[in-house]
């Protein structure tokens, strides 16, 4: 759906640690390649020791189409400022191609309130461009900035619904989805990140997911967040349940995936953002990525920008 936020990212794109430890060459033949698959849009963490948003300007420098989504830009390591200088270059110099997401994010702060946080880092954003005059060059690009929040409770997506262009969320299930949509309402954009793992037998399927959520079940504000999903103590403990990691990680056959995929498409989500799990450090998730480009994406490859909420038919 392209609403009154103006985004349209495709229905599926592909998110990935994988860049936080490879080469420039490497990731740019990569990136060359995800667009050519068709892929419309990449979204990239900020965790391991990449900054952000030079990140993310030099993956839209190796590609020509593909929109690249900060998911997400922490707030604690820029200044405001920075941030909206380094955020208003990209959209100048790459219309339409930038999104800058924004989250809490890194370790916890004991005493500060993410949403209060939050609020006013966005405050410190939007001070350049309502000075008068603008207090850096170029303050109006032809495409404007489009900023996307890191949401999960109904306060923190009220907030990304009214100042900025939507929300995105990890980790989530599909009945948040839906709760996030009827909070955000028809026209703030939705995006939702999930896991998946082509493994089809149970056991090395639930160990591999739960070797993957593990460290999210060690910070208080994702166990908050799961909670508030609906998860209790039992599905949080040892590891997690099988109806937690199942949840959290689709793992099977392909189709069966696929299907899974589709039910935040259902369930409102304007864009799917795919992480694939469960590859060998040193190894590429491209044979994934060729794989869910056949099953997900339209043929002939497209541009970066398409439209309708709903998913395009899975192909056989």
């Amino acid at each position: 759906m392209t609403g009154q936020h103006g985004l349209d990212l495709g229905t599926f794109g592909i998110y990935t640690f994988d860049f936080e430890h490879q080469p420039a060459a490497g990731i740019r033949d990569a990136v060359q390649e995800l667009e050519g698959l068709g892929w419309p849009a990449l979204w990239v963490p900020e965790l391991l020791g990449r900054e952000a948003l030079t990140h993310a300007g030099f993956l839209l420098a190796s590609s020509r189409r593909l929109s690249v989504v900060n998911g997400i830009a922490q707030i604690w390591p820029r200044r405001a400022r920075s941030t909206y200088g380094a955020a208003l270059l990209l959209a100048d110099a790459y219309p339409g191609r930038h999104v800058l997401g924004l989250g809490f994010g890194g370790e916890p702060r004991p005493g500060v309130k993410p949403l209060a946080a939050m609020a006013a880092y966005l405050d410190q954003l939007d001070e350049p461009a309502a000075a008068d005059p603008p207090a850096l060059p170029n303050p109006r690009p032809a495409t404007p900035l489009r900023r996307l929040l890191a949401a999960y409770g109904p306060k923190m997506l009220e907030l990304a619904r009214d100042r900025a262009d939507g929300a995105q969320t990890y980790h989530v299930n599909v009945a948040h989805t839906a709760q996030a949509r009827e909070i955000l309402g028809p026209d703030a954009f939705l995006a939702v990140e999930h896991a998946v793992l082509f493994e089809s037998d149970p056991a090395r399927a639930r160990a591999a997911a739960r070797a993957h959520l593990r460290g999210y079940l060690e910070t208080p504000y994702n166990i908050a967040k799961f909670r508030r999903l609906g998860y209790t103590d039992d599905d949080l403990g040892a590891g997690g349940s099988d109806r937690f990691v199942d949840d959290l990680v689709f793992w099977g056959e392909p189709d069966a995936i696929i299907r899974k995929l589709h039910g935040h498409v259902t369930a409102g989500a304007d864009h799917v953002a795919v992480q694939v799990i469960g590859v060998e450090p040193g190894e590429s998730a491209l044979p994934h990525w060729r794989l869910l480009a056949e099953a997900l994406l339209p043929t002939p490859p497209r541009a970066h920008t398409v439209s309708g909420r709903s998913g395009p038919a899975v192909r056989a």
